[in-house]
């Protein structure tokens, strides 16, 4: 071992515990491309958020803060490298924490994806761990704000979710009030959501809003106002989480962003700030490697909760479709070819939508469909799925269908219904 390695190695043992030290040989070192600096080298591997990652980085290869780096010269990246014995990440690294754990997973996929890692955990034997994970206090995860998450409670004034139930409604289904249940992702006039009901106590779904980031999706505009696929195809997919969280499922939104939360105004400000669930990374600017990640992290998540003996996973991709202006279209849905799950699901949302067609517009003819499709996030997710569009964002009939808030709040309601209809 060269003496550069053994002076990283002593350096390294002061910032990790010493049990640990014997299986970290060194730091990941990476070639600098003209143009970087060490934010956006950083940035490259998704460690930019955590300062202590840029502080180490200038650490560890001895360079005074805001040096310029050299095009074509190898640096030391704050990412650990880990021997993979075979069984698992925890084991591999010394940790218990399965959320930090799965976050690691994640960050390798995603950077194989993205073309930074060339083989993967199991075939390397290898495992990329990134410095803010072991190290930094603000690298930890709160589930409050990054889960969102509804607990099974049973009807009890003593269970710890402080839940009062009062009188019996619909279907014989038990209503009631709940404090303390605030989710900050719904914005601070949603972000209270009382627990109503068990109806779907057991089930997990992973919900992913079309789009976002550096990627708008379709784009049209509406009285001289642009008006993006990603903003109004998020807003209702946070309306459908807080439903499904209303009755006891739990619900990941996995396309999240932090300072919209649902929002009642016709206009909704198109932006690119959003993310994935469990990191404050934006995201990549290649479709292929933002398809990558968002099924990366449902995969992650399916994998914990299967392990935990959930059976019931269900992902909900959710678009607007942009087709001629002249194209007029009903809410439709995709299913994977050979899913089967995926088939019964979307169906029995197609005919709740059309039931409710039937009751609060008779004599209006329903012209949504089922059908297959080979898209990557139907294909590549492990979990029961369905892909739903809202209509053509395009058409000024359409529009009125997600511009306006009631009906964007009807939609969720209705998506809803056919949830509870595929139990």
């Amino acid at each position: 071992m060269s003496s550069r390695i053994l002076f990283l190695c002593t350096v390294m043992c002061l910032f990790v515990p010493m049990a640990l030290c014997a299986s970290i040989p060194y730091f990941q070192r990476v070639e600098a491309k003209t143009g970087d600096s060490a934010s956006k080298l950083l940035a490259r591997y998704h460690l930019s958020d955590y300062a202590c990652n840029t502080e180490q980085f200038y650490k560890i290869n001895s360079l005074p803060k805001k040096a310029n780096l050299k095009a074509g010269q190898h640096y030391f990246i704050p990412v650990y490298i880990y021997d993979y014995n075979g069984k698992s990440i925890r084991s591999s690294i010394g940790v218990d924490d399965w959320d930090k754990a799965v976050r690691i997973k994640t960050y390798n996929e995603v950077l194989k994806s993205e073309g930074l890692r060339i083989h993967d955990i199991v075939n390397s034997k290898i495992v990329w761990v990134p410095y803010h994970e072991l190290n930094c206090l603000d690298s930890k995860v709160r589930l409050d704000n990054q889960l969102v998450m509804a607990k099974t409670v049973e009807a009890s004034n003593k269970n710890p979710d402080n839940v009062k139930f009062a009188s019996k409604g619909k279907n014989g289904v038990e209503t009631g009030t709940v404090t303390g249940r605030n989710f900050k992702i719904f914005g601070t006039k949603y972000q209270n959501v009382p627990l109503l009901s068990s109806a779907l106590a057991g089930k997990v779904y992973y919900l992913v809003g079309g789009h976002g980031g550096p990627d708008p999706g379709a784009m049209g505009e509406h009285q001289g106002k642009t008006i993006c696929e990603d903003e109004y195809a998020y807003d209702v997919t946070l309306r459908l989480a807080r439903l499904l969280l209303q009755h006891g499922a739990t619900a990941y939104m996995v396309t999240r962003d932090d300072n919209d939360g649902i929002r009642d105004s016709k206009y909704l400000a198109c932006d690119c700030d959003e993310r994935y669930w469990g990191t404050k990374a934006t995201m990549p600017l290649k479709q292929v490697a933002r398809l990558r990640h968002r099924s990366a992290v449902v995969n992650a998540l399916y994998d914990k909760n299967r392990k935990n003996g959930v059976s019931d996973q269900y992902l909900v991709a959710i678009h607007i479709d942009s087709r001629s202006k002249a194209a007029q279209t009903d809410l439709f849905f995709y299913h994977y070819p050979k899913s089967v799950g995926g088939k019964k699901l979307a169906q029995a949302l197609h005919s709740t939508i059309k039931d409710q067609y039937a009751k609060y517009q008779p004599g209006r003819t329903y012209t949504g469909t089922v059908s297959e499709r080979n898209l990557h996030m139907l294909r590549e997710t492990k979990s029961q799925n369905v892909y739903i569009e809202l209509g053509n964002l395009k058409n000024a009939h359409d529009q009125n269908r997600f511009l306006l808030a009631e009906n964007r709040q009807l939609i969720a309601d209705w998506l809803f219904k056919g949830f509870l209809n595929a139990k």
